[in-house]
């Protein structure tokens, strides 16, 4: 009898795959995107947004942009309105 030896894909590995590629093909759509957008697009939470976004980032696909100023007025924009990442992979 043969046992088979190929292991099986964490199913956490695959699922964080296939959001890095959905994240990726929205940022080549959209190009430059708020994390508010993108919680609402995709319904995860911001902070595991960030790590996935960061990841982008290292591997040079998207990068930050430059904090955005609140006008002043009524304080009511939340940060994640005023954070954008952008698309900047050319291949």
């Amino acid at each position: 009898m043969i046992v088979s030896t190929i292991k099986k894909d964490d199913p956490k590995k695959l699922n964080l795959k296939m959001i890095l590629k959905e994240l990726q093909q929205f940022f080549v759509q959209h190009k430059k995107v708020s994390l508010a957008d993108l919680q609402l697009y995709f319904r995860i939470d911001k902070d595991a947004l960030r790590g996935m976004l960061n990841r982008l980032i290292r591997k040079g696909r998207i990068r930050k942009m430059e904090n955005s100023k609140k006008c002043g007025g009524c304080h009511s924009c939340a940060d994640e309105a005023l954070e954008f990442y952008e698309w900047v992979n050319t291949k």
